[in-house]
């Protein structure tokens, strides 16, 4: 019997989660698995990777091979190295001890570039964020000099029709009083 290590697809659709499992070859993709190594979320960014690095490391020691993801997943997660360096512990290149600490080096080095891209991944989206909102509030400046610079157009094009309206009354009122006449009989002390 042929095992290998695999995903199992769970989820639902368009939002798939994967299970990490060591099974027969010969079975289904979802269908019966020997033992559930981890889990696998590729929705999160960066994904995110739940292993058992001491059940993979067994299972590649007893001779599973995985397939080209799961070898990615194993790899990412140290799983690939941890069963190299047993493999020199085994020949006698290293001791355990060597082999521990080169290990938790590497551990260590990987967590800290991961905690680098989500401090990356943080900064840029409240970069992201900042600049959206500065855009935002040039567009309502914008917006409110614009209705501003309307509302004075429109006072200034009614101030000068109410002014003609308000001269021609006026030349209205003074041609009235002109055209009036003086009765022949009133003397001037009546027309005033």
């Amino acid at each position: 019997m042929s095992v290998k290590i695999r995903l199992q697809r769970h989820g639902k659709k368009g939002k798939p989660f994967y299970w990490v499992v060591a099974a027969d070859a010969r079975s289904k993709r979802d269908g019966k698995y020997l033992e559930k190594i981890g889990t696998y979320n590729p929705n999160t960014n960066p994904a995110t990777i739940d292993l058992n690095l001491d059940s993979a490391v067994k299972w590649l020691h007893n001779g599973a091979q995985p397939t080209d993801t799961a070898r990615a997943i194993l790899s990412y997660k140290g799983a690939l190295l941890k069963h190299h360096l047993d493999g020199g512990v085994r020949k006698g290149a290293l001791t355990q001890e060597q082999a521990d600490e080169k290990l938790t080096k590497w551990l260590d080095e990987k967590a800290g570039q991961v905690d680098a891209k989500k401090e990356g991944l943080n900064t840029s989206k409240a970069d992201a964020k900042a600049k959206a909102l500065a855009a935002e509030k040039k567009v309502n400046e914008d917006r409110i000099a614009a209705a501003k610079k309307a509302e004075a157009d429109a006072i200034a094009a009614s101030q000068p029709a109410e002014e003609e309206v308000a001269s021609e009354e006026v030349a209205e009122v003074e041609a009235s009083t002109e055209e009036t006449p003086v009765a022949e009989g009133d003397t001037e002390e009546t027309q005033a």
